[in-house]
């Protein structure tokens, strides 16, 4: 399997504050990571130096082949576009435009950073929007739907410009149990198809399910990783496991 993504020795600070102090793994294609710990770990940090919301000051990226941060630093601005379109960021509070349709927020990016002609990003969207079963939806505004309808407009959006990998920053954390299924479904079923995703999330029970690896992070460090029949079983450290008996 082709590695899709490299970090090593990745290292951020806000201030004084190391948030992310010596950071490192590996993504092959197709496979789904969890990221899981305690608040204030670093993982949303993390996700957000992946997809270059923010910039880490030491260490390496590599996406998908190209390097995105070396030890000399951050590639030129052409490369650093190139890669940030092969990826997609799922947020936790959905982040669609307000003053937009379900569709024009799906077709948006496609048009006006792919150059995707109208007819092939209409194309495109509606069919995302039968996938996430909301063909229904597509002339409503998201303040007409509820909070698990606006997270898969939002899936079908990252969907749109059809990244390589997919990362999700607490995808259910802002919707009530109901509707986390409906969000936990549509992952289940991109993980089915093969699409490699690092999902960062507090539901335990889909991280055992759905995550081919599992990675724990507290204070800004992975403590430790590894399939979950181990990071959820008996050989799991004794911090591991006191972090899960809370759930």
């Amino acid at each position: 399997m082709a590695e899709m993504l490299s970090v090593q020795n990745l290292r951020k600070s806000f201030g004084d504050l190391p948030v992310l102090r010596d950071i490192s793994f590996q993504v092959e294609q197709g496979e789904v990571i969890a990221v899981i710990g305690p608040s204030g770990s670093g993982k949303s940090t993390l996700l957000r130096c992946l997809t270059q919301l923010e910039h880490a000051e030491g260490g390496t990226i590599r996406v998908c082949g190209e390097d995105m941060l070396t030890k000399d630093g951050y590639k030129d601005h052409k490369t650093l576009r190139a890669i940030r379109l092969k990826t997609g960021l799922v947020f936790q509070n959905f982040n669609l435009f307000p003053h937009m349709t379900v569709l024009r927020n799906i077709t948006e990016a496609p048009k006006c950073v792919l150059k995707q002609d109208k007819a092939a990003s209409l194309e495109r969207a509606r069919e995302l929007l039968k996938k996430m079963g909301l063909a229904a939806k597509e002339d409503a505004y998201p303040c007409e739907l509820s909070g698990g309808q606006q997270q898969r407009v939002s899936i079908a959006r990252a969907l749109a410009l059809n990244p390589e990998i997919l990362f999700f920053d607490e995808p259910t954390s802002a919707l009530d149990p109901e509707l986390t299924g409906e969000i936990l479904k549509v992952i289940k079923e991109l993980a089915a198809e093969g699409m490699t995703m690092v999902i960062v999330t507090h539901e335990m029970a889909f991280a055992r399910e759905v995550a081919d690896r599992v990675i724990f992070m507290e204070g800004g460090v992975i403590v430790e990783q590894g399939e979950p029949d181990k990071l959820f079983g008996e050989d799991a450290s004794e911090r591991v496991k006191q972090f899960l008996s809370k759930f």
